[in-house]
């Protein structure tokens, strides 16, 4: 018997009553991953006389991941509900259908969200799918068609108006949006989880950052994780937008900057080349530029802030580890890793 047969009563009647339907069977529920802002979870169902298939999020029990953008914002499931539902239907982002959100834990034991389960590959972080994979097994066409199509999604993304859209949620009050701002809430944060121990490389990270603030640009929705490794692909095309518990207002660059150092993180800090048919970092900045209608951005110090992001992201995530009794407390993964290595790439290059 699953952990999760239990759950099948309970949110067939949940579903029952979100679903144009006249019964519904859950037949099965397995777990796909349990990451650090959500546990995913693949629901088989009967629906009326058809075989249906959803994907549940459901809330992990520490606290979030992400820095808050907000006060009350402590709860990733329902970030990633809210932003979704304020991006549907907008600019033709492809995007899950979206059953239902359920802030009460009694339930299933967290708040849960459901949507409709999307068929497509979605790329490997370890290892990168620079080097297995579908992305390494496909032609230089099919490479370049895909990293074009996903930073054609991004500018989508950040065409949406999101003050009609309804994401003044995302900025705390008093509060001037934008990556200086970010820059802020990311220094509180990673000084947080630091908890007193040195990291030389992203304490130069920020410093840098500090000295050469960029101008102001507009504001947009921030995706706050676009990378090929948070879409679904299908035939090299995005065919869903996944993750948006990092969602924020700010500069478009923001995202820009995280997806050119996500390619890098992909590359260069894993020694793994560039494969043929993949765009040039430069190509792939003109390539958005063109997809939004502006002039090719300087991301440097968007890239940079991203690789320090990164690095706080990575302290973080090792915290739990160790909280969780997966890493001994005397581990230095949060120091040495990837991203530390990505970030003194990028200050080698600008400073």
């Amino acid at each position: 018997m699953s952990e999760h047969d239990a759950w099948r009563a309970p949110l067939a009647r949940w579903l029952a009553a979100r679903l144009p339907a006249e019964a519904v069977e859950v037949r099965e529920i397995a777990r796909l991953s349990g990451g650090y802002s959500a546990e995913t979870l693949r629901v088989e169902a009967r629906v009326s006389s058809r075989d249906a298939r959803y994907v549940l999020r459901r809330e992990m029990p520490e606290p979030s991941v992400y820095p808050q953008q907000a006060p009350g914002l402590g709860v990733e499931i329902e970030i990633q509900w809210r932003a979704m539902s304020g991006l549907a239907g907008k600019a033709e982002l492809p995007l899950a259908p979206l059953v239902g959100f359920e802030p009460d834990p009694a339930l299933l034991g967290a708040p849960f969200f459901v949507m409709g389960f999307v068929e497509g590959e979605v790329p490997s972080v370890s290892p990168p799918y620079t080097r297995e994979g579908f992305f390494a097994e496909a032609s230089p066409e099919q490479r370049r068609q895909m990293l074009e199509d996903g930073l054609r999604v991004l500018a989508r993304i950040h065409a949406v108006d999101w003050q009609a859209a309804g994401f003044d949620w995302l900025v705390a009050p008093g509060t001037t949006p934008g990556v200086l701002a970010q820059l802020a809430l990311w220094e509180r944060y990673a000084e947080r989880e630091l908890r007193g121990r040195e990291h030389p490389v992203l304490a130069r990270g920020l410093a840098w950052l500090h000295a050469h603030e960029p101008p102001a640009s507009r504001l947009a929705v921030s995706w706050g994780d676009s990378r090929p490794g948070n879409m679904i692909w299908r035939d090299f095309r995005c065919a869903c937008l996944t993750d948006f518990e990092n969602v924020a207002i700010a500069e478009p660059e923001l995202d820009l900057g995280w997806w050119l150092m996500f390619d890098r993180w992909s590359h260069e800090s894993f020694g793994a080349p560039r494969l043929p048919g993949e765009p040039t970092r430069d190509e792939q900045r003109a390539f958005y530029a063109a997809c939004a209608g502006i002039p090719v951005p300087d991301t440097r110090w968007h890239e940079i802030f991203a690789a320090a992001r990164y690095c706080a992201i990575v302290v973080r995530v090792m915290n739990r580890s160790v909280a969780r009794g997966e890493l001994p407390a005397d581990q230095t993964i949060w120091l040495n890793n990837p991203a530390t290595t990505c970030l003194e790439q990028l200050l080698a290059e600008h400073t």
